[in-house]
């Protein structure tokens, strides 16, 4: 199996569940790395695993609705 380096923005939105409006407000905001090939923009997959890594924990409880007042 190869490594995969870069995604493109369809890829990286599948992979990760990051909409792909919000991959290009991160790549604008400068939390995500963006390079181009041509009329392709690719996410390095390094740049993709970083951000995702620095995000908080969920504090998902078991029982707990998540309309619960």
């Amino acid at each position: 199996m190869t490594d995969v380096i870069a995604h493109t923005i369809a890829d990286a939105s599948r992979v990760s569940g990051i909409g792909r409006t919000s991959l290009y407000e991160l790549i604008g905001a400068r939390k995500i790395e963006a390079r181009k090939a041509g009329n392709r923009t690719l996410i390095p997959a390094e740049s993709l695993r970083a951000y995702i890594a620095s995000l908080p924990p969920a504090d998902i409880r078991a029982g707990q609705s998540r309309n619960a007042a």
